[in-house]
Formats: C-alpha cells, structure tokens, sequence
C-alpha cells in the first residue's frame, strides 16, 4: 500500500503530469462539444484534422518558446521576439516578390539566408545591451521590440507583401512524409537545441549563469558571452518562426505578423515549468506548454467563443494551469485540506441527579 501511495505520490509530482493532464482533458473537452475533433483522413497522401492542424500551428510557438526558454533559463527575457518574426517574414517577402522567378529555389535560399542574417544581426544587438552594456533585458529588448515593428513597417513600406512563390509557401504549408513540413522543422530544432544542451557541457552552463551569475564568473564561466550567446539564438528561433507565418498566408504583414507571440512564448515555458528567475530549464515541458495554447487557441474557435471573451477565456485557463502544477500551491491546498478541524458536536447533557 505504501509502494502505491509513493509511486502516485511521484507521478502528480511530476513536472509534466499536470501540463500532460490539463492537454487530455482540454482535448477530451473538445471531444465532448465536437465528436469529430480528434477524427484525421487522408487527402492525397496527406493527413488532415484538428490534430495536425493542432502540431502544424504550434510550430512556430514552439520554435519561439525554445529560444525563450534558454533566455529565462539565464535570468533574462526577451520581449522582441514577436517583431524579430516580423522582420524576418517581411525581409524574405521583400526579396522574394522582387524577383522575376519567384519558385527559384535559389532565390528563396537567399531571401532566407538574408533574412536570418538581419534577425541574428538584431539578436546580437539585443545580446550586447544586456551581456556587455548591462541595460536589463526587459528594458533591452523591449526597445526591439517597438522599433522592430517600425522596422518591420519600413520595410514594407506599410504595405502587406504577397509572395508566389511554392517553396516558401512550402516552410508553413507543405508536407513530407505525410505530416507537414512545419512540424518537422520544429521537431529538428528541439532536438538540436536539446542536443547542444544536454549532450555538452553548455546547458549547464546556462543553468549556473541563471542561478547564479557572480558564482559563475568566479568559477571561470564568462558569462557573458553565454547570455549573449542565447539572445542570438532566441533571434534565429524567432527568424524561423517568421518564415512559417508569413509562409502561411503568403504575405508579409509588419504589423500583424508575430503580435504577441512573445507572450505566449513566455507562458510555454512557465507552463513547462521553467521558473521565470533562471536556472534550470525543461525543453520538454516548453514543446508541452506550447501544445497547451495552441490546443486551447483553437479550442476557443472550435467552441465559437466570442471575440470579446476569448483572450479572457484563455488568461482564466492559464492562470488555473499555472496554479494547479504550481507546487506550492498544491502544498498549501492539501495541507489545509487535512488540517480541517473536525465538525463540533453538542455536549451531551448528564442526567440530572435527585437528591434523596
């Protein structure tokens, strides 16, 4: 009885077992209200269905949140994202519809490679305010993140660029081996982050300059060369993430494109459960929360939640999922649960005695 009592003791103390929970019983949720939600087909060779909708969708969240993750993992944050997404679809798009040949696939490498070039160039300029000028990274990168939207604007000169241009169409909407391409481009930059991550020394590394970055310089770590060396990876991350978007709809919006990404980005690596004050980091549990808001994204469309309640919808969830894996939460729950004091109950009344 006791082995039992501690291997479920071990499960719901998990890190991934509520984030795991609360995406079956949204998705079970989805069932319930629409009993086609999880149903898939093929179509020429290709599987469609809310699911894959699901993967295909949360792969630029994901991509977003692994470069997040590593900037909080160091105790910092990075709020341009979402315009890094911008200027990047906007950098490729520009190119792109100014060629003759726009399904060169020459002239999408390029587009890509400039692109990329920009938004690394931008994440060390991010990485130099924070790791070399010492301006906070809420500050730093919040200064991106409003001139990159006017960078983004210029770039298109205010307009929303449209590409025709099949491979890049093909980074958000083709497909190989019958899942779409997207997912595939997500899958192979989580394990490549978590290979250089957990397979070297350079993901501890990060996870001593989060806890602690004074301990860490003392002990011969520069760290920071490490911070900036995540805020160029964040950019590269979010670059990519840019080119599914704007792939997507075939047009580059400045405006439009990545807004608010980076909050979503943030709550994926909370719900995963990195602790926004740096140190140890969980990739996994980043892919699972990104998982969570998209699944709850298209649940709000699924259920026809108006446009008024749907972000409020959505904070109510995410605030009762941060709560219900918060530790200290669950502790101070169950403790006042088994402190309850017991019901009172009446004195029972003695007889009186009759005196002789």
């Amino acid at each position: 009885m006791n082995d039992v009592r501690s291997r479920y003791r071990a499960l719901i103390g998990h890190r991934l077992f509520w984030p795991a929970a609360v995406l079956v019983l949204m998705l079970a949720a989805n069932t319930i209200y629409r009993p086609g939600f999880l149903a898939i087909e093929v179509k020429d060779g290709h599987l469609y269905g809310t699911p894959i909708d699901i993967l295909r969708l949360s792969a630029p969240l994901i991509l977003v949140a692994l470069g997040m993750t590593l900037v909080i993992s160091t105790g910092g944050i990075d709020l341009s994202v979402g315009s890094l997404c911008a200027i990047s679809g906007a950098v490729a798009c520009v190119y792109i519809s100014g060629q003759s040949d726009q399904n060169s696939l020459v002239t999408v490498l390029t587009a890509l490679a400039l692109a990329l070039g920009v938004a690394l160039a931008l994440g060390a300029w991010n990485g130099v305010l924070v790791a070399v000028i010492g301006i906070q990274p809420i500050i730093a990168t919040l200064i991106l993140m409003v001139a990159g939207r006017g960078l983004a604007q210029l770039i298109t000169e205010g307009q929303i660029v449209t590409v025709n241009s099949g491979p890049y169409r093909a980074i958000g909407l083709g497909h190989l081996l019958t899942l779409p391409l997207a997912i595939f481009i997500a899958l192979a930059a989580a394990l490549l982050v978590a290979v250089f991550t957990r397979r070297t020394a350079l993901g501890m590394i990060i996870e001593s300059v989060g806890g602690n970055a004074e301990a860490s310089r003392l002990a011969g770590i520069r760290s920071g060369r490490v911070i900036f060396l995540v805020y160029v990876i964040s950019a590269g991350c979010a670059a990519v993430a840019g080119f599914m978007m704007t792939a997507n709809v075939s047009s580059a919006d400045g405006n439009a494109a990545g807004l608010w990404v980076e909050l979503d980005a943030i709550l994926a690596v909370v719900i995963g459960g990195t602790s926004l004050a740096g140190g140890r980091f969980f990739l996994s549990g980043t892919i699972l929360g990104a998982l969570i808001i998209q699944t709850l994204t298209t649940s709000v469309y699924a259920m026809n939640i108006s446009p008024q309640t749907a972000l409020l919808f959505k904070a109510v969830v995410v605030i009762a999922v941060c709560l219900v894996q918060a530790p200290a939460f669950r502790a101070k729950f169950s403790r006042r649960r088994n402190t309850t004091p017991p019901r009172p109950t009446a004195p029972k009344r003695q007889k009186e005695q009759v005196p002789a």
